[in-house]
Formats: C-alpha cells, sequence, structure tokens
C-alpha cells in the first residue's frame, strides 16, 4: 500500500509544472524542509495560477490580475491573507506562525515562499491546508515534510483538510 501511495504521490507531483492552463483537477504541492542548521522550516507551495487568481478575485478585488508582466498591486498582501487563514502549523504540539517571505511564476504555477523561525526540533507535525478548498470542491493538497533523510507525505482533501506526522530524532 505505501509503495503505491509514494508511486500517486510522485505521479502526481514531479509533472505539475507541465500542465497546460487548462486543467481538470485541483491541486497544490507543498514541500517543507526541516532546516535544523538554521532551526527553520522553509516552505515552498506551489498553486496553479489561475486557481488563485479566480479565489483572490472572488475574495478580495475583481480586478486582480496575475499575469507576472501586468500584476495588480496588493497581490502579495492579499495572497499571504489567505494562505496565513487557510495553512496552519502545530510543530511538537505548539501552534507556529509563517512568515510569506515572496513569491514567483513558474509557467502556469505560483511558487509561494514561506518560512517558520525557532523551530529547535521536529518531533511532530500538525498541519491544515485549505487552499483553494472553500472554491473548488474537488481541491487536494499534497504536503512533502522532509527532515534530514526521513520524507513523509499527506494528502488533503476537503473532508480531510488536515494531518499529522510524526518524525524520530
Amino acid at each position: 500500500m505505501n509503495k503505491i501511495l509514494l508511486l500517486f504521490l510522485f505521479v502526481v507531483s514531479v509533472p505539475l509544472s507541465s500542465f497546460t492552463t487548462a486543467h481538470k483537477f485541483y491541486v497544490s504541492v507543498t514541500q517543507v524542509d526541516y532546516n535544523a542548521k538554521q532551526q527553520s522550516l522553509q516552505i515552498v507551495s506551489r498553486v496553479f495560477v489561475d486557481d488563485i487568481e479566480e479565489l483572490l478575485k472572488e475574495r478580495y478585488d475583481k480586478s486582480t490580475n496575475l499575469d507576472k508582466d501586468e500584476e495588480s498591486l496588493g497581490v502579495d498582501k492579499n495572497l499571504a491573507i489567505y494562505l496565513n487563514q487557510k495553512l496552519q502549523f502545530v510543530v511538537n504540539g505548539e501552534e507556529v506562525s509563517f512568515k510569506f517571505l515572496g513569491k514567483e511564476y513558474e509557467d502556469d504555477l505560483i511558487i509561494c515562499y514561506l518560512e517558520i523561525e525557532n523551530i529547535t526540533s521536529l518531533n511532530t507535525i500538525e498541519i491544515t491546508n485549505q487552499v483553494l478548498m472553500d472554491l473548488f470542491e474537488e481541491q487536494q493538497n499534497i504536503v512533502h515534510v522532509k527532515k534530514g533523510n526521513q520524507r513523509k507525505s499527506l494528502i488533503l482533501e476537503k473532508e480531510k483538510g488536515e494531518g499529522m506526522l510524526k518524525f524520530s530524532e
């Protein structure tokens, strides 16, 4: 069963950047890396541009434009507000908040960079990722967490928007 799950995660996450703008399913991929030396969680979240643009238009400003050459003012602010509402982390039983560091565009994806500082160890992590689930019923958010050579993953859906991962020392 684990091999099937890993194969599915690989098949879904690797080719994400090669899809055309029109897609028939809704998925995001978030990578969380524990950096013991810097005592931080470094987070990279990839979401389809057209999906997040639709959400930002509906929620914040109907004139929102995520064209990288003609981006609307206030996109970073609205994106940070939304992510703070829909993406939460509890590390070793303690709720922590992240900083929105910025974003970039890659083909039809928007890549958001986040960081959680002052993480001295990573034994457990609870992740809530409900990004785009309020707009798309079929949305799935895949989360990969890496600590050293350990890598674990979650597939979060509307009915199950959160999960916990445990790591050994």
